[in-house]
C-alpha cells in the first residue's frame, strides 16, 4: 500500500529539488516524490524520503547508537545545548522561518527550534535511515530526508532562513548557497573540556583537535562572518545507564573495547558538557 505524504513533508516540499537534475522540484505521488523528468524517490514508511542517489553514504549511527541518544537526550542533560541554539535560531528568523538541520541526527535539536517559533517549518537532513525514523517523528512541523552532507543539498537556492549544524559534518558553501541573504548559520561545536572527565577514564574516545577552530574558521571564513557566539559550560551529574550511553552514542563507541562499551571500567558520575554555539551571517 503507498505511503501517503507526511504533513510535515509536505510543508517543506518547496524547498526541495530533485538531486538528479538539481533544478526541478518534487511533487507527490503514489508513495513517492517526482520530478517532471521521471526520478522517483521513495517516502519511507516511517515517514522521512530517501534522496539519496548513486553510492549509498555509510554511517556510524546505526540502531544501538541511535537507541542510545534517544534514551540520553531524553534526560534533558543536553537541553541547554538545545535552548542555546533555539535561543539563536529565535534571534534571527521569524516564526515563518524554514530551518534547514543538517546532520540532523533524531531531530532532539530541530523540534527545539520549531517549539521556540510556533510558526516554523524545519527540514532535517541525514544519512542514517535509523536516526531518521526518530528525526520524522520529533516535531509535527519537521520533516526528514535522507542526504549525505558532503554532497550539494537537494535544496533549491536560498530558501533557508536557518541553517542548524549541531556536532555535525560542515559543508560551507551549500551552507551559504540554500541560506537567504538575511539568514543565518548556527553551529555547535564541542570545545577541548568537553566530556573531559569520559576521556580521561577512556583513552581510545575521539579526541577534541586543539586546532578545530582554526580549522572552522578556515573553512567558513571564504562564505560566513560571525555575529555572536555563545559559550554553555555546565556539570551533569549522570547514573551508570546514562553514562554509558553517552559513550555509545557517539561516533567514540566504534574505538572502545567490549569491556569499555559495558562500563566495566569505573565511568564518572559527573562530566563536563562544554560548546560553542555561534550565529554567522552570510558574506
Amino acid at each position: 500500500m503507498p505511503v501517503s505524504l507526511p504533513p510535515a513533508l509536505e510543508l517543506s516540499l518547496d524547498l526541495l529539488r530533485c538531486p538528479t537534475c538539481r533544478t526541478r522540484r518534487l511533487h507527490p505521488g503514489r508513495g513517492a516524490l517526482r520530478c517532471p523528468a521521471g526520478h522517483t524517490f521513495d517516502i519511507a514508511r516511517h515517514g522521512y524520503a530517501g534522496l539519496l542517489t548513486g553510492a549509498r553514504a555509510t554511517s556510524g549511527d546505526d540502531a544501538a547508537m541511535v537507541q542510545a541518544r534517544d534514551r540520553f537526550l531524553s534526560t534533558g542533560a543536553y537541553a541547554p545545548l538545545r535552548e542555546a541554539a533555539a535561543r539563536l535560531a529565535a534571534g534571527a528568523a521569524s516564526d515563518r522561518a524554514a530551518v534547514v538541520d543538517v546532520g540532523c541526527g533524531t531531530g532532539y535539536y530541530l523540534a527545539g527550534i520549531l517549539d521556540r517559533l510556533p510558526g516554523a517549518r524545519g527540514l532535517g537532513l541525514d544519512t542514517s535511515a535509523r536516526a531518521l525514523r526518530s528525526a520524522a517523528r520529533a516535531h509535527d512541523r519537521a520533516a526528514a530526508v535522507a542526504w549525505d552532507v558532503f554532497r550539494p543539498f537537494p535544496l533549491a537556492d536560498q530558501v533557508a532562513d536557518v541553517v542548524l549544524d549541531v556536532f555535525a559534518p560542515r559543508n560551507p558553501a551549500e551552507f551559504h548557497r540554500v541560506l537567504r541573504p538575511t539568514g543565518r548559520l548556527i553551529v555547535v561545536r564541542p570545545t577541548d573540556r568537553h566530556l573531559a572527565e569520559l576521556r580521561g577514564r577512556l583513552p581510545a574516545m575521539v579526541t577534541v583537535d586543539p586546532a578545530k577552530e582554526q580549522r572552522l574558521h578556515r573553512a567558513l571564513g571564504p562564505f560566513f562572518e560571525a555575529v555572536v557566539t555563545e559559550q554553555v559550560e555546565y556539570s551533569v551529574t549522570l547514573a551508570g545507564p546514562d553514562a554509558l550511553d553517552l559513550v555509545a552514542m557517539t561516533p567514540s563507541a566504534r574505538h572502545l573495547s567490549r569491556a569499555e562499551s559495558n562500563g566495566d571500567g569505573v565511568l564518572p558520575g559527573q562530566v563536563t558538557v562544554s560548546v560553542l554555539a555561534t550565529a554567522y551571517r552570510p558574506r
